[in-house]
């Protein structure tokens, strides 16, 4: 069985689907942003990645199986020459409007391009319980029993420490920055802890490494996060005004879920409310809650 994923960006989005490689069997073709090619370059020899600038250079095959988790009319519009025997998700229609199958409802329906509309979509998606693997999974016939984010080995980095902050999450979710990451860090140096603002890098890999070379990471809804999920880092993670019953813990993740999330729920513009309705105590037990968990967990292991 042959299979074309779909899925450029965001980098956590792609990061958070690789699950599906393992469920899928025989090859598996992956169209994505350039930038995220190394995160999916030699995860396993039935996995092929290509960029969105190397798309011509995709074999043109009848796929057993489509699965485009994008909701652009310009990935669809090139998808339309993939032939398949199954299709899930997206896809061009006649009238030249983006659909989605029946089997994709569930995910689809909470989406930018939902038959529902935008604000019944953001409504679902509040009252929405499943994880975004659960309902990908089940829409393809899949039952989602915990299944790992598929990361390469990153390089080793000098950025080492007890707990690294993630203290941006980029232009397009202001409310996503909490307010006191500064005052979180000055706290737990004070507690005599290592603490590291995760720098920016040119390398995704070794942004990945700077995630695992720590007990705990700290930040909102972001890529570091599911870096974090991916390498069974502890994690704390504060969700201001993105759903944090889409995210799987994978037993390692302490959510911390803003009082006005609802008001706040996928708004994309910025009300300084949304960032400090999170007290600076709350997130800094949780840290220290998750070291000493973590800390628990390697005592109980015996020794070899």
């Amino acid at each position: 069985m042959s299979s074309l994923i779909i899925k450029l960006g965001a980098t956590g989005d792609v990061v958070r689907t690789t699950p599906l490689i393992e469920v899928l069997s025989d090859e598996v073709v992956w169209l994505t942003e350039s930038k995220n090619v190394v995160l999916l370059d030699g995860l396993t020899d039935r996995l092929r990645p290509f960029s969105w600038e190397e798309r011509d250079a995709i074999p043109d095959v009848k796929y057993d199986l489509v699965i485009n988790l994008e909701d652009t009319l310009e990935v669809a519009q090139f998808a339309i020459r993939f032939k398949a025997s199954r299709w899930f998700g997206s896809y061009l229609a006649k009238d030249n409007t983006l659909k989605y199958t029946d089997e994709s409802r569930a995910w689809f329906d909470l989406s930018l391009i939902s038959s529902f509309g935008r604000e019944e979509a953001d409504r679902l998606k509040y009252q929405n319980r499943s994880s975004y693997q659960d309902l990908v999974f089940k829409g393809l016939g899949y039952a989602f029993r915990g299944d790992k984010y598929l990361l390469p080995l990153p390089p080793e980095t000098a950025l080492i420490g007890d707990v690294a902050i993630a203290a941006e999450a980029g232009p397009v979710w202001p409310m996503k920055n909490w307010a006191y990451y500064e005052e979180l860090r000055q706290a737990l140096i004070g507690e005599g802890l290592q603490v590291n603002v995760l720098p920016r890098r040119d390398s995704l890999l070794e942004h990945l490494a700077d995630v695992r070379n720590h007990s705990c990471l700290v930040g909102g809804d972001s890529l570091p996060m599911h870096f974090a999920l991916g390498t069974k880092t502890r994690c704390v993670s504060i969700f201001t005004c993105t759903s944090p019953w889409e995210i799987h813990d994978y037993g390692v993740q302490h959510k911390i879920v803003s009082p006005l999330l609802k008001e706040f729920f996928y708004q994309r513009g910025f009300d300084r409310r949304a960032i400090t309705a999170i007290s600076l105590e709350e997130v800094k037990e949780a840290v220290l809650a998750q070291l000493t968990a973590g800390e628990a967990i390697k005592a109980a292991v015996p020794s070899p």
